[in-house]
């Protein structure tokens, strides 16, 4: 029998017949772990099946799959009592990857896998929004968010995360700003804002470094914006290149909250959300996460 406890894989539909994973599946059950798999098909399914994870005592849920399926599967976690809250494990199958990317989680399913039921098990911050909305890696709003929005889907399994970016070239003559207040403990920025990173985790839209200075454990998010006082040149040094200027607005907020004379639309871990006001809150330590020792997002 493994020393280890029993996980459940939860599989986005769309790698179900993904040939690596059933063979790396079958390595680790031919040792003697207990695994089960399950696939999700529609909205929901990632829920149900980490309430199904709990009624089988599985130690560990893996999000397999994209940001996402990890972001399906970490809202569920997050509303299970934490005494019988299973551990978090990831296997990136997605487009992007983005945070384990920055966690230098393995994207080759046979290292990722065994990390995902073996690995560390490290605290990790989550980032609340409104009442019942979460993201682990980054909320984004502006022209990235309504970039990772439109790109079109084949784009994406063609280029990978690099889509994103040539998407966002293309589509530059729709550059629009989003007026918006944005206040927390001592600070307050009201004015037009090109793009709004909020990040636990450091990139997003394929790679992107939008909130370099974040960590999963600090207890902190950080706030990058940057503002509509200069257009294209701002948003190509600062938004792909990282290079700071005088348009990059930087804060380490515990929370903070945004309002809107319009409706705009935020996406959590790549999930749209939609309206006037937002509170997002960081709630330290929420769930523990199977990480690998490199993990570069762990301060």
């Amino acid at each position: 029998m493994s020393q280890y406890a029993s996980a459940l894989l939860i599989i986005n539909g769309k790698s179900a017949n993904n040939e690596e994973i059933r063979s790396t599946v079958k390595t680790l059950r031919d040792e003697g772990l207990i695994l089960h798999v399950r696939v999700t098909w529609e909205q929901g399914d990632a829920a149900r099946f980490v309430t199904e994870a709990c009624q089988l005592g599985a130690g560990t849920v893996i999000a397999g799959g994209g940001d996402g399926t990890i972001n399906e599967v970490v809202t569920a976690l997050a509303q299970r009592p934490a005494t019988t809250r299973p551990i978090l494990g990831i296997v990136p199958l997605g487009t992007a990857n983005d945070f384990a990317s920055a966690c230098n989680i393995p994207l080759a399913v046979d290292q990722a896998l065994p990390l995902a039921i073996k690995g560390r098990a490290v605290p990790i911050d989550l980032a609340k929004v409104n009442e019942d909305r979460y993201f682990i890696n980054m909320a984004t709003g502006g022209f990235g968010t309504r970039i990772t929005t439109e790109t079109p889907e084949k784009l994406k399994a063609a280029l990978g995360g690099v889509s994103y970016f040539i998407h966002g070239l293309l589509r530059m003559d729709t550059l629009q700003a989003d007026r918006c207040d944005i206040s927390g403990p001592d600070f307050h920025w009201s004015g037009e804002a090109l793009v709004i990173g909020i990040g636990n985790g450091k990139q997003a839209g394929g790679g992107q470094q939008l909130c370099p200075g974040a960590l999963i454990n600090d207890g902190l998010l950080q706030l990058r914006l940057l503002t509509a006082e200069e257009l294209l040149p701002a948003l190509i040094s600062s938004l792909f290149s990282g290079e700071a200027n005088s348009s990059v607005v930087d804060a380490s907020l515990p929370w903070l909250e945004i309002s809107a004379p319009h409706e705009i639309t935020f996406n959590l871990d790549g999930e749209p959300l939609k309206g006037k006001h937002f509170r997002i809150e960081l709630q330290p330590g929420a769930i523990e996460c199977r990480l690998p020792p490199n993990c570069e997002l762990l301060g």
